[in-house]
């Protein structure tokens, strides 16, 4: 994971599994090689996260099948 700030052309997406409606989703980018941003979209021109594909399409295989650590 690593923190981006240079994504101002890229285009993004709320998430399907995303639920609260228009104050609590998680919005992703697509089209970036290798590299898939998220941020919160509550605040679009903070911060973005970018994980690898291979560490997002592994946290999303958790979370489908409801893997992930309970606190």
């Amino acid at each position: 994971m690593s923190r981006t700030s240079d994504l101002g052309a890229v285009s993004w997406r709320k998430s399907s599994y995303s639920t609260g409606g228009q104050d609590n989703c998680v919005e992703v980018a697509d089209g970036i090689p290798a590299l898939v941003p998220v941020r919160d979209s509550k605040t679009p021109h903070g911060p973005a996260l970018a994980f690898s594909a291979t560490a997002w399409s592994s946290f999303v295989t958790a979370v489908k099948g409801n893997a992930l650590p309970r606190a």
